[in-house]
């Protein structure tokens, strides 16, 4: 125990963790009286979470247990009970010890007590009101303890055996149904929000988290409820204030909500990022810069904000290359950042230093389409055909091979290429003239120098309309000839011909 304790302080830098005050309300609260009485009956409370589990919450922050405020606080009776019960069984088993008598007893005691003793808040404060994770090593000794218990009674109490079976299958009954429930309010997020709700319907965090989750599902309407519900009972809860402000339309409620969170918690560094975003869309730039200024201040690691504050100041600023450069230093393994990085360069008419950016990005991830795309348009620019084939052929060989298909042989690319070209020459050769009657340079060109009548022109309309029709016809057979050549050459290979080729 020693050793885990040094290890926690040498991650901590030889201090204690901070807790803000939503975390664990108690240990905020300015009177002693108040906390000594809450904090004892929070360890009888976490006492009869173990004998009777009716009440489970995945949370028990912001005010989920009331505070004992009063001695005549019906609760006090619970507390006095347990820490009674408490003391008489550790003197028991004190002098149980030095008689070498009824060990599980002690033994029960030690496993229930002291590993809870560090997460009592009577030693030092911790970051929660109640969790079950932390009565895990305490159940074992009150399963030791009731066990020995039935033993003892067991044994006393012989003509009341069938009495005892009773209870103890009561007992077995209730505890398994109960389990069934619970594995069923965790079957899914929705069912433990909602759980959690039914049993700490006063706590603001459950409305909070179930706002949080309508969002996600597209309900706004009825987070925007769970949102102000969270708020009017806690009113200085600053995340539920910043999610409401990403909910409105009005820019001027959103902006308050936003302020409110900075208020309330001024390193709030989404409530910045959200704040600088609505000034940006607002065409209020200097509020905007500012707040972004301020967020980066706060997490130099947060990504949204450089971007946020690159497209602020536009393309053309002489520091939006030095924003989104950070950015992909903050973001190696992330090819979509090289990627936008990648076409800010190729719009400053730097396609070289793109291209090395959709590299990046290819070696990060090969299949990455937007910086394949970036990178062809750039071969094809440049006159590089066979790069270009080289990286689209492995780019479809990757493809296929992770959707489980067989890759296609680059040659198949290749001939299709080939035959493409040769059939598009062949309809230019084929098809001189393709404009309709009276646009085309062929019957402008005769009539510049002849006039004709209408029958004499309809006759000669007829005549390039055959002559463009056997054309086409001579066309049609020669690419049928073509395509059957190729088939009969490869007649188990598909055709298959990429866009990028076009």
């Amino acid at each position: 125990l020693g050793i885990l304790l040094a290890i926690r302080l040498a991650l901590l830098q030889g201090s204690l963790p901070k807790f803000s005050q939503q975390d664990n309300p108690t240990a905020f609260h300015p009177s002693l009286y108040v906390r000594v009485m809450t904090f004892c009956y929070l360890a009888a409370f976490n006492w009869w979470l173990l004998l009777c589990p009716a009440t489970l919450s995945h949370d028990w922050q912001m005010g989920s247990v009331p505070l004992v405020t009063s001695i005549s606080d019906s609760r006090n009776l619970m507390t006095f009970f347990f820490f009674a019960v408490a003391v008489l069984l550790v003197i028991r088993s004190i002098s149980d010890f030095e008689n070498q008598k009824h060990i599980p007893v002690v033994l029960g005691l030690m496993l229930l007590i002291l590993p809870f003793l560090p997460a009592a808040n009577l030693v030092v404060t911790v970051g929660f009101v109640v969790a079950e994770r932390v009565l895990y090593i305490p159940s074992l000794g009150c399963t030791l303890l009731v066990v020995y218990g039935i033993q003892v009674l067991w044994n006393s109490y012989s003509k009341h055996r069938q009495t005892i079976i009773c209870c103890i299958m009561l007992l077995l009954t209730t505890n398994c149904l109960r389990t069934v429930i619970r594995n069923r309010d965790w079957r899914s997020r929705e069912s433990l929000l909602r759980a959690g709700l039914m049993t700490l319907p006063h706590n603001a965090k459950m409305h909070y988290n179930y706002a949080n989750f309508l969002r996600d599902s597209a309900r706004p309407e009825l987070a925007k409820s769970h949102y102000h519900r969270a708020l009017k009972l806690w009113p200085t809860y600053a995340s539920a204030h910043n999610n409401l402000g990403t909910l409105l339309s009005n820019e001027r409620e959103a902006e308050q909500h936003f302020l409110a969170a900075i208020r309330y918690s001024a390193d709030h560094v989404n409530a910045h990022y959200n704040l600088g975003q609505l000034y940006r869309k607002s065409n209020r730039t200097l509020e905007s810069e500012r707040m972004l200024k301020r967020c980066i201040s706060l997490e130099p690691r947060f990504t949204p904000a450089y971007i946020e504050l690159a497209r602020l100041r536009g393309p053309n600023d002489r520091s939006v290359n030095s924003l989104l450069k950070k950015v992909v230093i903050l973001n190696p393994r992330d090819p979509y950042y090289s990627t936008i990085y990648a076409h800010w360069l190729v719009g400053k008419g730097h396609p070289l230093d793109a291209l090395r950016y959709y590299w990046n990005s290819l070696s990060i991830c090969t299949s990455y389409q937007e910086a394949m795309i970036g990178a062809s348009k750039i071969l094809r620019k440049f006159g590089q055909s066979s790069r270009l084939f080289q990286l689209i052929t492995r780019w479809q060989s990757i493809l296929r091979i992770r959707r489980g298909e067989q890759p296609i042989s680059p040659h198949v690319y290749l001939h299709g290429w080939q035959l493409k070209s040769e059939l598009s020459h062949k309809a230019k050769a084929y098809d001189n003239c393709t404009t309709l009657l009276f646009g085309t340079n062929c019957v402008q060109s005769a009539s510049k120098t002849k006039k004709f009548t209408s029958e004499e022109l309809a006759s000669k309309w007829v005549q390039q309309t055959t002559n463009k029709t056997n054309s086409s016809a001579k066309y049609h057979a020669m690419k049928q000839c073509k395509v059957q050549k190729f088939h009969k050459q490869r007649p188990t290979t598909p055709l298959m011909v990429h866009h990028f080729l076009d």
